[in-house]
């Protein structure tokens, strides 16, 4: 598609391409998190969940950084879900880091 486009235009090619793969995803996968076994009312959405085992984050930003991965893991961590793909669409050079998360230590590792 090129560089320099929206992060949403990156995200709608990204829900076609696995579409065209038979890849099972839903797009923009809402969850909710609890606080001392109550339900917070905001919800928080990740890009992608894949095969029901799978977070994908997309972003369009010219490197990815600390703030984008710590989101990332977040996500993880309230999902419980442990393999996320941080997926930077940037304008030079596309990014994609893989992760594990660790859900007794709540630790995340790069593989």
């Amino acid at each position: 598609m090129g560089p320099f486009l929206n992060e949403y235009m990156y995200q709608e090619a990204l829900d076609i391409s696995l579409e065209e793969k038979g890849i099972e995803k839903v797009k923009e996968y809402y969850f909710s998190v609890t606080y001392h076994g109550r339900q917070i009312k905001h919800k928080h959405y990740v890009d992608f969940l894949v095969n029901n085992n799978v977070l994908i984050e997309c972003k369009a930003v010219e490197r990815l950084g600390t703030e984008q991965r710590q989101q990332l893991w977040n996500y993880m961590r309230l999902t419980k879900i442990g393999i996320g793909i941080l997926y930077n669409f940037a304008p030079v050079q596309d990014q994609c880091e893989r992760y594990y998360l660790d859900k007794e230590t709540e630790i995340m590792y790069m593989f």
